[in-house]
């Protein structure tokens, strides 16, 4: 398939869904207007080599909340699929939804062609038809599986647990998923038309004349000149979505069941469209042994920010009668809450929601610059050091003498960071100060020493950049939609790829068919393996790759209206079969 016939797919299956004419082709499921069953919650379980998963429009209900879902077997989420490490696996798609559709196996070393994005690997699914993937298992550990249409936010994804040939590294008495998602009655399309029409139209945080936010008249003014909001965290928020732990809303009462003294494996899945989680359950430590998928060298800790897309496994061996887990939203505007408990019925406290947090200079691209909104003492005047553009009085903040010619300057960007420091050790927004442990990227270590031990030999840097006012958003300010060419990697090239975020907010960065090893500050052979990478607000962040799967894969960022909106491309890696590196 050529570029061009990619990009026009790919745009016929998920761009331009804010134009009105569209709106009388939407399917019956994203007008709001399906009638009849109503998805159950949480997983059935699928394992064994020929598995069939049918897609389903559905209602969907949760508290007071009731619309649109789409179930896999009946279900939101879908099956958990649990496989064996060496099998082999068929799955027959049974499209019976009235729009197309794929299942992407996130995070799985699989052939391209079965990567099951629509317009890149393969054609979607439509109404009626049947696709079967058949590919080989050639890893273990915690992923997950979903659509690549717009069939995802509203329930069509699951967890994949894939169980290893050699012993856990690890013992524990218990294995639980927790898949954490959110869940509109809200169609997708017109939560994208609102985000295009309205900056900040779902940030219920703003800051007003009244509010209580620890800032100075100073620092008030300065995001005013800028226009930008410090409280610009999360385009949707909890005001429009429930957040759900396996399906279940904060009322149903989700409940883990141990006996005490038992050591209690929970596989945390961020399967939401939009949303960044910090993780906690108050009264014990979690011991993190797996990120991505991959084995990790034990850390303790209390709390971590998982983003949209990732997965990190824990250990806990909880003592009192009951713990909550508690997913809170990274701006503080709901949570996702279940119990871990000792026996039936039996609760903990749930905390409250924590005061909203504010984005600072590091966030706006001026890392190293203490310029902190937070305290409310620091302020624009003074230490600028000559690096951030000042002019007559107010921030530059699109000085594009920075970028370099590789970046299209256009209506497309309207920031770029002037200072975009590595913060690996960050462990997110809000969670500097919280009075306990909180886990960062700079902690993660590779369990076992990696085969790979080349050095990089090449740098490929791409700037993520949008414009947060007409909700665009791209890489090196080109949206999909306008990129003429994929990003090429020679097969089995070693490359080091950098990250520079030119925009205020956090991005999930995913790249199919692969794992990467971040350049965390550990030794290059035990650099932590990932699929999915948080690049901090204003921040650049960098990982090695070995481009040892050949084919065409998709690269973007996994916040699903910032990949619907231009922050995709594709990387391709040559030869497809045989010959040398070149």
């Amino acid at each position: 398939m050529s570029a061009l016939s990619r990009r026009s797919f790919l745009s016929s299956s998920t761009g331009a869904v804010a134009a009105t004419g569209l709106l009388t082709a939407m399917p019956a499921w994203a007008r709001g207007a399906v009638s009849g069953t109503v998805a159950r919650k949480g997983s059935d379980v699928l394992s064994g080599e020929h598995l069939t998963m049918s897609v389903a429009d559905t209602l969907f209900t949760t508290g007071s909340r009731r619309g649109p879902g789409v179930a896999v077997n009946g279900t939101i989420p879908g099956p958990l699929v649990r496989l064996k490490e060496g099998q082999n696996l068929v799955v027959d798609l049974v499209n019976n939804s009235t729009h197309g559709t794929s299942i992407h196996w996130h995070g799985l070393l699989v052939p391209f062609l079965m990567d099951g994005v629509p317009g890149v690997s393969m054609a979607a699914v439509e109404p009626g038809e049947t696709y079967r993937y058949e590919f080989p298992i050639r890893q273990s550990g915690t992923y997950w599986w979903h659509a690549h249409t717009l069939q995802e936010p509203l329930g069509h994804y699951g967890p994949l647990i894939i169980d290893p040939v050699e012993p856990e590294p690890h013992q524990y008495d218990r294995d639980y998923v927790v898949m954490l998602s959110d869940w509109s009655e809200m169609s997708p399309h017109e939560i994208m038309k609102k985000l295009k029409v309205a900056d900040g139209y779902f940030n219920y945080n703003q800051t007003t004349w009244t509010d209580d936010y620890d800032m100075s008249g100073e620092d008030r003014r300065m995001w005013a000149r800028m226009r930008m909001m410090p409280t610009d965290i999360s385009d949707v928020s909890g005001a429009t979505y429930t957040f759900l732990v396996n399906g279940h809303g904060p009322e149903d009462g989700l409940e883990y069941l141990f006996r005490p003294g038992e050591r209690v494996r929970l596989r945390f899945i961020n399967g939401s469209a939009m949303t960044y989680f910090n993780v906690r359950i108050p009264g014990t430590a979690m011991t993190v042994i797996q990120a991505d998928g991959q084995n990790v060298q034990p850390v303790e800790t209390d709390e971590f920010q998982i983003g949209v897309a990732e997965t990190y496994d824990v250990i806990v061996e909880p003592t009192a009668l009951a713990h909550a887990i508690v997913a809170e939203s990274t701006d503080r505007s709901g949570m996702g809450v279940a119990m871990l408990t000792s026996r039936p019925g039996a609760k903990a406290p749930v905390p409250a929601l924590r005061k909203p947090p504010l984005l600072t200079m590091a966030d706006m691209g001026m890392g190293g610059m203490d310029h902190s909104a937070h305290g409310g003492g620091d302020t624009m005047g003074g230490d600028m050091s000559g690096e951030a553009a000042m002019a007559g009085g107010a921030m530059t903040m699109r000085d594009t003498s920075r970028l370099p010619e590789t970046v299209k300057v256009g209506p497309g960007l309207d920031m770029v960071s002037a200072n975009p420091v590595d913060r690996m050790d960050y462990p997110g927004l809000g969670l500097e100060d919280v009075g306990h442990r909180v886990l960062d990227y700079s902690q993660l270590v590779s369990h076992k020493p990696h085969a790979e031990v080349r050095q990089p030999t090449r740098l490929k840097t791409l700037h993520l950049t949008g414009n947060m006012h007409r909700y665009m958003w791209s890489f090196d300010g080109e949206k999909f939609s306008a990129v003429t060419e994929p990003i090429r990697f020679a097969y089995n090239e070693r490359v080091r790829v950098k990250l520079v975020n030119d925009t205020m907010m956090a991005h999930p960065i995913h790249l199919h068919g692969h794992f990467f090893e971040l350049v965390n500050g550990a030794a290059p052979d035990r650099q932590p393996k990932k699929h999915t990478l948080t690049v901090q607000p204003g921040s650049s962040a960098q990982f090695d790759l070995t481009a040892d799967e050949r084919g065409d894969w998709a690269f973007h960022c996994h916040l699903f209206y910032h990949m619907h909106n231009g922050m995709f491309q594709v990387v391709t890696v040559r030869p497809l079969a045989g010959g040398g590196a070149k």
